[in-house]
């Protein structure tokens, strides 16, 4: 007869590779600007882009703002993780930025458009994806709409494009709500995702 297996105490801390994602507008920077604080130990991925900052924006601390074509030598050169042209700029990850992240022992966390998080699926099906959303489609168009940051073909064409977003939704691990005034409320229930992955039996084993 097999004797029983015993396992008392914590298991080894592997990281995750965790996406915050979801419609443009959502509110995905301010979810990840508040897990930023209560998760210290982390290490939250900045998104370099070609786009120019905007008025409240820091270059290395909110987004690596660089020029198209420096953005596209980098593409040529093999070093961002994954890339995208969303609307009319590029965003991308750097590729050695997770690597030195997750070999430390640390979690990782990146936000990224939904097109980004499907690369991000097929080069690493252990990540955990999260999609946000709104309670309602007009909450979600009220909240775009109040940023007054996109011309009115600019506002169209994000609104075409997450009703393509939302149908991808299968492909992610979890679905949050971001509702209005309830930002703590969403990192609560983050929290609570990622506290209970590091719980799994069988844990995600991420490999980039």
């Amino acid at each position: 007869m097999t004797s029983p297996v015993f396992h008392f105490g914590p298991e080894p801390f592997t990281p995750l590779l965790i996406v915050i994602s979801g419609p443009s507008g959502i509110g995905k920077d301010a979810v990840v600007q508040a897990l930023r604080v209560k998760n210290p130990n982390t290490h939250f991925v900045i998104t370099m882009t070609s786009r120019l900052p905007r008025a409240e924006e820091q270059d290395g601390v909110d987004y690596f703002f660089v020029s198209r074509q420096e953005f596209e030598a980098l593409i040529a050169s093999g070093e961002l993780l994954e890339h995208a042209r969303v609307y009319s700029d590029y965003k991308g990850i750097p590729r050695q930025q997770v690597r030195q992240a997750l070999n430390s022992g640390k979690d990782v966390i990146m936000r990224l458009d939904v097109q980004g998080a499907m690369t991000i699926r097929s080069l690493c099906p252990e990540a955990v994806l999260i999609f946000l959303t709104a309670n309602s489609r007009e909450e979600w168009i009220a909240r775009l709409a109040g940023r007054c940051s996109e011309s009115p073909e600019e506002f169209a064409l994000r609104i075409k494009t997450a009703e393509m977003e939302y149908e991808k939704l299968d492909a992610f691990d979890y679905i949050v709500v971001n509702s209005d005034n309830k930002l703590n409320e969403t990192v609560e229930t983050i929290q609570k995702i990622i506290t209970a992955e590091h719980q799994r039996v069988h844990p995600r084993q991420v490999s980039l």
